[in-house]
């Protein structure tokens, strides 16, 4: 051994350094190609290693002593490599999980190529397939761990759940958590996908348990049969069906007794006919740029994907013209019959009837605004918009009745209550015009009732003196009528309404203090998602990692690599937006 305790044979082999600075001297590394040997106290197979390997090095080394010069920069060196390979282990782990890369990636060359390029380390050896999945693991557990640490500081917790079969024909269940943080900002985010045998509200139990939310957990958010399932086992939480779900089944029920359904059926054949042919699809491109009009395919509508159908006939109206000349260049026995004026002019009428759906669905979707109290006030302005007018021909009549019809019974099934009063608590709908008179004072009255025990909690806490609640219950009648005209809830009522571009949150942020006793309930009420368009994006997810080339990926595996998924593109997400900042 020389001088220097981290290196052999005159800087030839230097001990391997761990992450956290330790040195394994039961482990040397090669200077010059990096490879990993066993150390057991012998120079031998170090020598052999030298002489079969980089004979030449080691004999200029050895005769002129430059090793001997080179070993203190050598050390600075090995000092910093490991940490910069821990940093690209890092990076590739995320980038496997982030973009639904396989962890076998790491053996191509490929990249080893371009790394060592960018690294200017010709030495560069990319980490084994073990090393990025005990770092992924190791990722999973550290996000995890600050995913705990919010749902311990939250109040209330809303669970949203939906199903997912995978293309090896196994079920999973997909959960989300939803609350409203200190600094009133609404949080989102994966809590896991479990693959199960059956539709289980046991299930979402499970998953509260092993989080430690069961106490905190508030509502419940799954497609209608899941609801069913829930409220017969669990009475202990709320349910939410999906809200956008309802409305969809309501406008298929619509398109189905209205007489649309021939026309959408003409629509789907011409789309077909460029989808399914390349060719065909060439010409319209050629006959777009002519026109100079955008450059875009027609799109082709999917029952499971929602607006799909008004996506389908707006792109075909604006590329209308373009269509005709394409299908005119070649009459063939298989080529669709275009659309007559007439049916043009029907899907007009449809396309004015689907937009404001569509506008309905994306607002009760989002993530990063309150969707739960804008559910009553949508549905209402809908109600409005489907009214029947004497300018409508037939079929528009047929639709807002089925529209209306059908909405109106999926409504019965909804959690209302809860709706009304997220929506009360609301700054921008407090004033319930959405609602009928007779059924407002119906809701202040159920949130007094909540703001009441609110207080009361409070109060047994802080134990007031007894003596001081006496006066309290002995005051007289014109003081119950001040006291009453001065509650949080008749001063909240009386607080102007704010403006439909402000955020309700930033109101309740700047409020929370004037209103203790009705803070928490906003918290609470307006938390709860109103769709599980959350889930559903996590199943978006779940497509590029439990795919055919990977169907035996176990349910642990898939779980880590979905919500770590989750939870760093939301980082992502939160550094970009504070950059724009």
């Amino acid at each position: 051994m020389g001088k220097n305790n981290y290196t052999l044979l005159d800087g030839s082999f230097y001990f391997k350094l761990l992450p956290d600075g330790s040195v394994d001297k039961s482990k040397v590394v090669c200077s010059f190609c990096q490879t990993e040997l066993k150390y057991h106290r012998s120079t031998s197979s170090l020598n052999y290693h030298l002489r079969a390997k980089h004979s030449n090095a080691a004999k200029k080394g050895h005769a002129k002593g430059q090793q001997k010069q080179s070993t203190a920069p050598l050390k600075n060196a090995h000092q910093h490599k490991p940490v910069e390979e821990d940093k690209l282990t890092t990076a590739i782990a995320k980038w496997v999980v982030i973009n639904f890369r396989p962890v076998n990636i790491v053996e191509d060359a490929g990249l080893r190529d371009v790394l060592r390029v960018a690294c200017c380390d010709e030495s560069y050896v990319l980490p084994s397939r073990g090393t990025i999945v005990s770092r992924i693991h190791s990722l999973y557990e550290t996000e995890k761990a600050t995913k705990l640490k919010l749902l311990q500081s939250a109040n209330v917790v809303a669970l949203t759940g939906d199903h997912w079969t995978s293309v090896s024909n196994q079920n999973y269940l997909g959960v989300s958590a939803h609350h409203i943080d200190t600094n009133w900002t609404l949080l989102s985010f994966a809590l896991t996908v479990r693959q199960t045998e059956e539709t289980r509200v046991q299930h979402f139990c499970d998953v509260a348990e092993r989080w430690d939310i069961a106490r905190k957990v508030t509502t419940i958010g799954a497609d209608s049969a899941l609801t069913l399932i829930t409220a017969e086992r669990i009475k202990s939480y709320q349910h939410m069906p999906c809200i956008a779900h309802s409305l969809q089944r309501s406008i298929t029920a619509a398109v189905l007794h209205s007489g649309f359904e021939h026309v959408l059926t003409k629509c789907r054949k011409l789309v077909a006919h460029f989808k399914d042919s390349p060719a065909n699809a060439a010409e319209l491109k050629r006959e777009q740029a002519q026109r100079d009009q955008d450059v875009e395919p027609l799109i082709q509508d999917v029952q499971t994907r929602w607006n799909s159908t008004l996506s389908m006939i707006t792109r075909l109206q604006t590329n209308k013209d373009a269509v005709r000349v394409t299908l005119d260049l070649h009459k063939q026995i298989n080529t669709p019959a275009f659309l007559t004026d007439a049916e043009f002019e029907k899907m007009g009428k449809l396309e004015t009837l689907l937009e404001p759906c569509r506008y309905v669905t994306e607002l009760l979707g989002g993530e990063q605004f309150v969707p739960c109290s804008v559910v009553l006030p949508a549905l209402c302005h809908l109600s409005r918009l489907m009214e029947v007018s004497e300018d409508d021909p037939d079929y528009v009549c047929q639709f807002k009745e089925a529209f209306t019809s059908d909405l109106s019974k999926r409504k019965e099934s909804i959690n209302t209550q809860w709706l009304k009063v997220a929506t009360a608590l609301d700054p921008r709908f407090k004033d319930l015009k959405c609602l009928p008179r007779s059924e407002r004072e119906e809701v202040w009255r159920l949130i007094k009732e909540e703001s009441a025990k609110q207080c009361y909690v409070e109060a047994k806490v802080s134990e007031p003196p007894k003596k001081k609640m006496s006066l309290l219950v002995a005051s007289d009648s014109e003081d119950e009528e001040e006291a009453a005209a001065d509650t949080p809830v008749a001063r909240y009522r009386a607080e102007p309404s704010i403006s439909m571009e402000t955020c309700p949150l930033k109101w309740w942020c700047a409020h929370a203090g004037a209103y203790p006793s009705l803070a928490p309930l906003a918290q609470k009420y307006l938390s709860t998602p109103a769709t599980t368009v959350p889930c559903e994006r996590l199943f978006s997810l779940s497509g590029h990692v439990v795919q055919k080339k990977r169907a035996a990926l176990s349910t642990e595996n898939a779980t880590r690599l979905l919500c770590l998924s989750d939870w760093l593109r939301e980082k992502k997400q939160e550094g970009k937006l504070t950059q724009q900042l």
